[in-house]
């Protein structure tokens, strides 16, 4: 730990002695009895004024993140059948608490191991819970190098919102035909120790970040990740029954698109908690950057969105606009703070684009995608990681690709290998007659919508 960092220490106790007092106000005096010396002027200072600000910047950040969690829950039941409706709900549901809860046990640790800045092959890391005290001397033997504007306990649960979304996005591409049980395994496995091994390569100081791969919030380490999970995910599982006859690709309608367009909206404003809070402080100047740049791409990804559908598709088609937001989203989300806001919109448009002709590929070669999420999380988290090789100052492109395509492999290899196993095993797919009857009968008993 660098001698600065070390002078930062009083600062990370005593804010969490603060935030323990209010929380329990009967163990304010054993907290204030453990506070390091120099608390009383450390408070009086500007600087504590300035590390609360930042530390309570980033708990709001966690917050807007969480909201996207319901942003996705409506966006995948609103693009499938409505005889599906509440498993895909239930499947959200089930996603982000085993989620936040393995990364509690494991995957943060696992995640942020703090491996020696400067080693090549530092690529995997034991996990473990973390620490159950609020005490100064166990707050202190948890940090790293990394913590200096917020608490250990603020960038736990900050990255535990996050954690989720790996699985979230395969829960959308493998939606209306797989069964419940075998997807909760394998939803809690790839988010609990397959989704943080990558994200330590980059974000734990591994072997990519040693190369100068760059990925600000994620549009590798969340977003491709997730994406090409679900690629493999669907390939084992099959596409819906009656998609692709020998006439051709026969639409499966969505069956609410206002309650997808909600979703979007939604997942729009999570994203900047998702992107503005990665800056890691409140720095004026760079939230506001981020901020800027996140929403002109998102803005140009529906742009790119609605005029590709228009001129491909003939007719102006909701569902690509909604997609080509969250593709220019995606798309900015590894260089929002290094591009700049022109660029940034370029960065969108194109996404925007690609993740019609993505999304008309997939279709043409067979791969069955109710929602997109392969081509908005995948295929456009691919281009967001080079784009920030292009626009980007100081990025490698040639470790922007190696990075993203390393990150995208072992997403793929290791959910094929899980989504193999369970099919081998117990089975990951319903009968045709519960397909046809629906999953929310099926699976839950129950249907979405009854009639009065």
């Amino acid at each position: 730990m660098k001698l600065s960092q070390v002078r930062l220490l009083p600062i990370w106790l005593t804010t969490t002695a603060i935030a323990l007092g209010a929380l329990a106000p009967a163990t304010l005096h054993a907290q204030e009895e453990a506070a390091p010396s120099g608390y009383d002027t450390f408070m009086a200072s500007p600087d504590a004024a300035m590390f609360t600000v930042n530390n309570l910047w980033i708990l709001l950040a966690a917050a807007l993140v969480f909201i996207m969690h319901l942003g996705f829950a409506t966006v995948e039941s609103g693009m499938c059948q409505k005889k599906n409706t509440v498993n895909i709900l239930f499947k959200n549901v089930f996603i982000v608490c085993v989620g936040a809860l393995g990364y509690m046990f494991w995957g943060f640790l696992a995640m942020y191991p703090g491996f020696e800045d400067g080693v090549s092959m530092d690529f995997f890391a034991m996990g473990g819970p973390i620490p159950n005290s609020f005490a100064p001397a166990d707050l202190a033997a948890n940090m790293t190098s990394e913590y200096a504007s917020y608490t250990y306990w603020s960038d736990f649960i900050f990255q535990a919102m996050f954690a989720a979304t790996a699985a979230t996005i395969v829960s959308g591409a493998v939606a209306e035909r797989i069964k419940l049980g075998p997807f909760m395994i394998y939803a809690a496995l790839l988010v609990t120790f397959l989704y943080p091994i990558t994200g330590s390569w980059k974000w734990g100081l591994g072997w990519l970040n040693t190369k100068g791969f760059y990925d600000f919030a994620g549009s590798t380490l969340v977003h491709a990740f997730g994406g090409f999970a679900a690629l493999a995910a669907v390939i084992v599982l099959g596409p819906r029954t009656g998609k692709f006859t020998k006439e051709g690709v026969k639409p499966i309608l969505p069956h609410n698109l206002p309650l997808a367009a909600i979703g979007v909206f939604m997942l729009f404003l999570g994203w900047f908690g998702f992107n503005g809070g990665s800056v890691l402080s409140a720095d004026p100047q760079l939230v506001s950057r981020v901020f800027v740049t996140t929403a002109m791409a998102g803005f140009a990804g529906g742009m790119g969105g609605i005029f590709t559908s228009w001129i491909v598709l003939k007719k102006p088609d909701l569902s690509m606009a909604l997609n080509g937001i969250l593709a220019g989203l995606v798309g900015i989300t590894a260089g929002a703070d290094v591009i700049d806001p022109y660029p940034a919109v370029l960065v969108g448009l194109i996404a925007g684009i690609l993740v019609v002709f993505s999304a008309l590929f997939f279709d043409k070669i067979k791969v069955d995608d109710p929602v997109g999420a392969i081509s908005v999380h995948g295929i456009c988290g691919i281009w967001g990681t080079l784009a920030a090789g292009i626009f980007g100052a100081e990025q490698s492109f040639v470790w922007q690709l190696i990075g993203t395509l390393s990150v995208s492999a072992f997403a793929f290899i290791g959910s094929f290998i899980l989504m193999t196993i369970l099919k081998v095993t117990v089975g990951i797919r319903v009968s045709e007659e519960e397909e046809s009857e629906g999953l929310d009968v099926a699976e839950h008993g129950v249907p979405a919508y009854t009639e009065s």
